[in-house]
């Protein structure tokens, strides 16, 4: 093991170390050198922090992952592994003594468990198995790992060499990334380190997920659908296994929508979980409730449902007696927990103007996450009653070098009164004259715009323009009823609360109304195209991974599920997709320039949705650029293409809404 033990200066959350440097604005090549820390693991004597690192590899157009620990004292950070081969999923072993990984070195059937050493050594690969590795979880005594394990493609038999023809019968049978869907499923399996045996724990045609040890080291909790038909809707429970071979399974819960996320409290007698706030085997527009069940699954109970917000990333307090976890809020995302004796709610940090991630336990009123703002990327941080003290300091190079724009909240009203949130930024704190303005749009829908580090926007504003993320109905963070208020009705009451937002944007002085601008990805791109069929003010639009022909969509993509329950079948409700298809069929009343944008490879919203756009707005001679990426899925992953797209949209907005700085 190559160590490498950086000091840091502990300069606060706002570091004030570099505050001589001469600063240049956020460019889109500034991208390559934003780190990525994701999958932080607490050591059991609390005193370190692995995690991993993924940088990017200009030479291979890559992000690499490598493995690091920091002191939760934050004296010390130690990188523990380099050079071409990455590294991921950091996992102690519960003695303390072994930090685990996943790599593909020196591997044909993909990723595998290694074993580390953490006083000091190489790395050693501990298993080799067949199919792909999903997740992994230690038992407590350190001697076995439960593996969620998917069915290896051609039965673990090297391929042919001219492969053979897809055979497709499933219901849902493609998804993003993953590709057409054959009859492979992921299952539970206990692994012995020792003996290298590999019992198989559960089977079927179903996809098992979420594994988690009982503290005894007897029974595995884990999420599967055991309904007739998996396909056709979300129906997960959670299961219990005797963790050995022919053991007893037991399902715990019977809810007919979704629970997930198991956790075994740490004295054994309960589970914490999450349940959707919908009892339908499938509904997009639910929130997620904090649910706790004895270890046997009975006295069964909603912890959070009077909140009405979204809850997530639970986490036990290491004495049994409280549950943390996050909150979606009106842009962000703060800190709770449940007390057990007392049974009430406490905020632990309101999270002002930040968001939290990946919460975990550290001792008693002590708590750990990843945070971002505005203005810093993801970082570890510590959360020691209350008051956050900074952990990880990997943004803060590359931060010294560049000036950002200033963020700040606004809100406005819709035309049919309904108040809206949002977040603006502006190239600086002082907006002396009207500027170009680019509404760029977040996907989901059920998703919200938060005061978090995006690229994205800063990198716009920061070319000069007025950049504005808007909350619109469908969002999360303002309630059930906020959220599912676009059901069955894509298209309205989204656009009515975007135009408020820009109307408002307009009258406070900020956005130019001779130079408005348009985009955004995913439902973002979706958005877009409703909005410039229904306004033709916006002198320029970037539509990403987006459609608008729903009716052609059907089929096409992954959401057969969402479609059938939420829309109906075409056959039978044909002017519902035609009335949520306006975009296309009123495609003559568009007059915006418009950029279309995909992967070659979604399967989420296929290429096939911007290609019709696209082919409209030039059969009527309105400028229209197609750009495609080959190789990627609905979310681009490599590097040059994500700085591609940026200096495209600075491109794009500058040739039609005239460049903001002369």
């Amino acid at each position: 093991m190559n160590k490498k033990i950086l000091l840091f200066i502990m300069v606060g959350l706002c570091g004030t170390a570099t505050a001589q440097t001469v600063k240049r604005p956020f460019k889109p090549s500034d991208f390559l050198h934003i780190p990525t820390l994701a999958d932080p693991q607490l050591s059991p004597d609390g005193k370190w922090i692995a995690y991993s690192l993924s940088e990017v590899d200009s030479a291979k157009d890559k992000r690499v992952s490598h493995l690091w620990m920091q002191s939760y004292d934050g004296k010390q950070s130690i990188e523990l592994t380099q050079g071409t081969d990455p590294a991921s999923t950091p996992k102690w072993t519960p003695d303390g003594k072994y930090l685990s990984y996943l790599s593909e070195k020196d591997s044909k059937t993909g990723g595998q468990v290694w074993l580390m050493d953490r006083r000091g050594g190489e790395g050693k690969k501990l298993t080799d198995i067949k199919g792909e590795l999903e997740d992994y979880v230690w038992s407590p005594d350190s001697k076995k790992l439960a593996l969620i394990i998917k069915d290896p493609v051609n039965k673990g038999k090297p391929q042919p060499k001219t492969p053979p023809p897809i055979k497709v019968d499933r219901y849902h049978f493609k998804q993003d990334i993953e590709g057409y869907l054959q009859h492979l499923h992921a299952h539970l399996y206990v692994y012995d380190v020792d003996t290298k045996k590999l019992d198989t724990l559960t089977k079927g045609n179903m996809d098992d997920e979420s594994p988690v040890w009982s503290p005894d080291g007897k029974t595995i909790a884990y999420v599967s659908n055991h309904t007739t038909d998996p396909d056709r809707n979300e129906n997960t429970d959670i299961f219990t296994v005797e963790a050995k071979s022919g053991g007893e399974i037991k399902q715990l819960t019977t809810f007919t929508g979704h629970d997930i996320n198991p956790l075994w409290s740490p004295d054994g007698k309960y589970i914490a979980y999450l349940r959707s706030t919908s009892d339908a085997d499938y509904f997009i527009y639910q929130h997620d409730v904090l649910c706790l069940m004895d270890a046997d699954g009975k006295n069964n109970k909603a912890l959070t449902a009077q909140l009405d917000r979204p809850v997530s990333n639970h986490a036990w307090s290491k004495d049994s007696k409280n549950i943390a976890y996050l909150v979606s809020n009106d842009r962000i995302r703060y800190i709770a927990q449940y007390n057990l004796l007392l049974r009430k709610a406490t905020v632990i940090n309101k999270g002002i103007q930040c968001s939290f991630e990946n919460l975990i336990a550290h001792s008693p009123g002590n708590w750990m996450a990843k945070m971002t703002n505005p203005h810093l990327p993801h970082e570890l941080v510590a959360i020691e009653n209350g008051k956050i003290r900074r952990l990880t300091f990997h943004q803060d190079k590359w931060l010294s070098t560049v000036k950002l724009a200033y963020v700040k909240g606004f809100q406005s009203f819709s035309v049919d009164g309904t108040l809206v949130s949002g977040i603006v930024y502006t190239p600086d704190s002082v907006v002396t004259k009207k500027l170009p303005f680019i509404l760029y749009i977040h996907g989901g829908p059920t998703d919200q715009d938060e005061f978090e580090f995006d690229a994205t926007r800063l990198v716009l504003a920061s070319a000069g323009y007025a950049v504005a993320a808007v909350n619109y109905r469908g969002s999360t963070g303002r309630g059930i009823e906020y959220t599912k208020a676009i059901y069955a009705d894509w298209g309205n009451k989204e656009v009515k609360d975007l135009l408020g937002a820009v109307d408002e944007l307009v009258k406070l002085g900020i956005a130019d109304p001779a130079r408005l601008g348009i985009g955004g990805w995913s439902y973002g791109g979706i958005l877009t195209n409703y909005t410039i069929a229904t306004d033709t003010r916006f002198k320029a639009a970037a539509s990403g991974a987006g459609s608008a022909l729903q009716l052609a969509i059907y089929g096409s993509d992954q959401w057969v599920v969402q479609y059938d329950n939420e829309l109906g079948f075409p056959w039978k409700n044909a002017e519902k997709y035609i009335k949520l298809s306006y975009p296309f069929f009123h495609a003559d009343k568009i007059k915006t320039p418009t950029l279309f944008m995909s992967g070659l490879k979604d399967f989420n919203v296929p290429t096939g949705g911007g290609e019709q756009m696209y082919e409209a707005l030039k059969s009527q001679g309105i400028p229209a650029q197609l750009v495609l990426y080959p190789g990627q899925y609905h979310m681009l992953t490599v590097p040059s293409y994500e700085v591609d797209r940026a200096q495209r949209y600075i491109d794009w907005f500058g040739k039609y809404l005239g460049a903001p700085f002369p």
